[in-house]
């Protein structure tokens, strides 16, 4: 803000339109999935019931669960550049939310068929990745240098109403699933999206729309191909990067090397969110399997997931005033490297109670679904300490001009996570290589899996130069 300019106390009047917006959407979404892989055994892949069928039919439903998501968290760079480059946030926004909305109609509709429900779930995909680079940038759009002093409040309530469109739809869905059936399980979220839409279109003239800049060549796609192929003209001393100097402004290019060390880290963050995403398919395939009496109420299998956001509300605060705090005062600084590196830790460990309560499932037990929620609490610290860290160190560590291509590749190594677990479980329906993974061996194979990351990652992580680009005039 200018000197002498005098600070506005009044939100901007769109901003209530994109949160009721994003509430809306979010239910539509989480409602979604909430109910996804137990219907797709239910419906498509083991109608029978029959126990010789399920292991199969579980890996069915996982795999395509995974490859959705996957989808869903690799159109948010396809939606950042059709905004950015083409058509602006507002014309992207809307026009993918009504394609998002007649993928909800699909499902609904085709319930039945499985070939055109995953129709459905493809312009689910395109729609929720689609709009998901846009709707937070179009927050920040909103202000000016009278009222940004405003943004982290306004971001708060945005990122309150994701949350509380998660429980809400969780707790409501599978309940409707239940007692009404698919269609209409599947119909409310699609009428949800739909009032999105409207929402969103009902204030059109109150945002601020910042219009599209154009095809930019300085950016790190083309900076780093052109790097790769000129790769015979770098010089003695200069790094591989250096060599794009030649065309491209050298402070551009600068910024692009900061991208190349802050995917140093992102490189151990797919296996987080290849393990993070089974909460939402293979723990609630679980559930199915243990005794869900919980203060006298029987939880259905998809409700158990609700208590992932309840924990997370509950941990920010947590973390931010009470450990993070403690441990400074102790000498102990809680950088973002060491946060990271500690949540992979305990996202293994969840997987450890989870192996273990599936070891007893094995034996013919019924363990309590008491359990199972530990694990969440265990899960939800380390999503605290990954996701949320993760986000806070793609912003910090790179240059104004990157910071949309760092959030872009972060929410791509969610994608590479999901593709994992997507060929896991195709190979396990298949009777492929990782048909072997049966029962509680799933589960100890994750555990393994992370566990060589981690290792890798205590040895990697303080060697890695860490540049916050918070105060150096960019922002």
């Amino acid at each position: 803000m200018i000197k002498g300019e005098q600070k506005s106390e009044q939100f901007p009047v769109s901003i209530p339109y994109i949160i009721g917006n994003e509430a809306a959407e979010r239910f539509s979404f989480y409602g979604m999935r909430s109910i996804l892989p137990t219907f797709l055994v239910a419906q498509f892949f083991n109608p029978s019931l029959n126990p010789a069928l399920q292991t199969m039919a579980e890996a069915q439903a996982n795999e395509s669960t995974h490859f959705f998501v996957s989808l869903a968290y690799a159109m948010p760079v396809v939606g950042a550049i059709l905004a950015d480059w083409f058509f602006g946030k507002y014309r992207v926004i809307l026009y993918v939310s009504i394609i998002y909305c007649f993928g909800h109609l699909v499902l609904s509709v085709y319930d039945t068929d499985l070939d055109y429900f995953k129709v459905g779930l493809l312009l689910i995909a395109m729609g929720a990745g689609g709009i998901k680079s846009c709707v937070s940038a179009n927050v920040g759009d909103q202000f000016t240098s009278h009222n940004q002093h405003l943004m982290t409040k306004a971001y708060s309530w945005f990122y309150f109403s994701i949350n509380a469109g998660s429980v809400l739809s969780t707790l409501a869905i599978p309940y409707v699933y239940a007692n009404y059936g698919a269609k209409w399980a599947f119909g409310i979220p699609g009428i949800l999206m739909a009032v999105a839409t409207l929402i969103f279109f009902s204030g059109r003239k109150k945002y601020i729309k910042i219009p599209p800049a154009g095809v930019k060549k300085d950016n790190f796609l083309f900076i780093s191909l052109y790097a790769l192929f000129n790769i015979g003209k770098k010089q003695k001393g200069q790094s591989l990067l250096d060599v794009a100097k030649q065309k491209f402004d050298p402070e551009k290019v600068e910024a692009i090397k900061s991208v190349w060390r802050v995917m140093a880290v992102f490189a151990f963050i797919p296996i987080y969110w290849a393990m993070w995403d089974q909460c939402l398919s293979e723990w609630v395939l679980q559930a199915t399997k243990l005794d869900r009496h919980v203060f006298g109420y029987n939880l259905l299998p998809e409700q158990v997931q609700t208590v992932n956001p309840i924990f997370l509300l509950s941990f920010i605060p947590i973390f931010s005033y009470f450990i993070y705090p403690f441990f400074a005062k102790m000498g102990i600084k809680t950088t973002p490297l060491r946060r990271i590196g500690v949540g992979l830790i305990l996202t293994a460990l969840s997987f450890v109670v989870i192996a273990f309560i599936q070891t007893s499932i094995d034996a013919g037990n019924q363990p309590t679904v008491w359990w199972q929620i530990l694990a969440y609490a265990i899960l939800s610290a380390g999503e605290v300490l990954v996701s949320i860290t993760g986000l806070e160190y793609a912003y910090t560590q790179s240059p104004k001009s990157m910071k949309s291509t760092m959030t872009a590749l972060w929410l791509l190594t969610v994608s590479v996570g999901n593709v994992f677990v997507g060929i896991i479980n195709n190979s396990i329906s298949s009777g492929g290589f990782f048909a072997q993974l049966k029962g509680a061996n799933y589960y100890w194979f994750f555990v393994a899996l992370i566990s060589i990351f981690i290792v890798v990652y205590l040895f990697v992580s303080p060697r890695l130069k860490e540049t916050s680009y918070i105060n150096d005039g960019e922002q």
